[in-house]
């Protein structure tokens, strides 16, 4: 009989309720057994909807680490609190899922890293957008060497006007940014896996506060408050890699443009192209004339265990606990996820000094 792991849940808000818990419950060899939020309400709503057995529920994660039963931690609280809980947890003992980003300073997630190495326990970071079915399909075409070497290629984070202006996402001092950390990272994290390229040359970047001060702008979640609108409302980068490929990296909340992407990527390589504007299209030339495919994602034709599309967070939880059940490395490493860090940070940093930031 297969092992059950017990899993903690730490932060009980929207990325704990829309995708952590859903997910793990469908999962035959989980249980949760331990809820944590600073408001006692939220783990007690979530205990009572997913816990197993008699679920504790916490207000501080440092009492729930001393319960020596539980196996797992995923940590979905702000930005700021990631690495302080993932590096305690690791040294409880536990395996941990921490949401994206990883930390918000990139000194953070490297004391992360090296806290995942030191204990030898699991450490994963919540790039959920790895595990749809284009990334999914798009990572094996590239894995294969069907684009060939990857030298120029656009991580896509552009939305025209949805800024989040519920919890924190409008804080810099608990975010540590806005869309570039918020969604910028999953671009960019999505771009380097298809591209397998995790060492920068030069960073250069740019942000902007030009539209964060507007009174009741349009937005998709209603106006936001331009006090409270301290991060960057939208933010873009070059990055150089020591191989010479360049990525260009653009994130918005609010822009006036209509081209909105958001968590994609475009690739350009010697042997052909890709790009998920409107599904995945894979380009290149054959016999001296240039092709496009349009790639059919429709369920079954994707099939990643049992012939049936899954959605990217069942996928992405289920390959998670696969990971610690048979001891192999996690599909979205801490060594992968701290250079998407160091990049982001580079970036704010550029765009701080007006100066290039150059990597080691």
């Amino acid at each position: 009989m297969s092992t059950k792991y017990r899993i903690a849940i730490i932060g009980c808000g929207g990325i704990a309720n829309g995708k952590h818990m859903p997910s793990l419950s469908k999962l035959d060899n989980v249980e949760m057994v331990a809820f944590c939020d600073i408001v006692s309400e939220k783990a007690q709503e979530a205990a009572a909807k997913y816990g197993k057995g008699e679920a504790r529920v916490y207000e501080d994660y440092r009492e729930l680490l001393q319960d020596s039963s539980i196996d797992i931690v995923h940590v979905c609280t702000p930005n700021d609190s990631h690495a302080e809980i993932t590096i305690a947890a690791l040294e409880a003992g536990k395996h941990v899922m921490s949401e994206k980003p990883m930390a918000k300073t990139a000194a953070d997630a490297r004391r992360m890293v090296e806290a995942a190495k030191r204990t030898g326990k699991k450490l994963t970071v919540g790039y959920n957008n790895r595990f749809r079915g284009d990334s999914q399909h798009l990572y094996k075409v590239c894995s294969e060497g069907e684009l060939g070497e990857i030298y120029f290629a656009k991580a896509h984070a552009i939305r025209r006007r949805a800024v989040p202006t519920w919890g924190v996402f409008l804080d810099e001092e608990k975010q540590g940014g806005g869309p570039l950390i918020d969604i910028g990272t999953h671009a960019l994290d999505l771009t380097m896996w298809m591209m397998n390229n995790y060492e920068p040359a030069v960073v250069l970047g740019t942000s902007y506060h030009k539209l964060s001060q507007r009174e009741n702008a349009a937005n998709a979640w209603g106006p936001w408050d331009p006090a409270k609108f301290t991060v960057e409302d939208s933010a873009f980068g070059m990055i150089t890699m020591k191989n010479g490929a360049t990525i260009i990296l653009e994130s918005s909340w609010a822009l006036n443009t209509l081209e909105v992407d958001e968590a994609k990527c475009t690739l350009s390589g010697t042997e052909g192209g890709a790009d998920m504007k409107g599904g995945l299209r894979i380009n290149g030339e054959k016999h001296s004339r240039l092709f496009t495919t349009e790639v059919e994602l429709n369920a079954g034709g994707v099939a990643f265990y049992d012939g049936k599309a899954e959605s990217a967070s069942d996928l992405e939880m289920k390959l998670w606990i696969a990971a610690i059940e048979n001891d192999t490395d996690p599909v979205v490493t801490p060594e992968q996820a701290c250079v998407v860090s160091e990049i982001l940070e580079a970036i704010y940093e550029s765009a701080r000094t007006g100066k290039a930031v150059y990597f080691e």
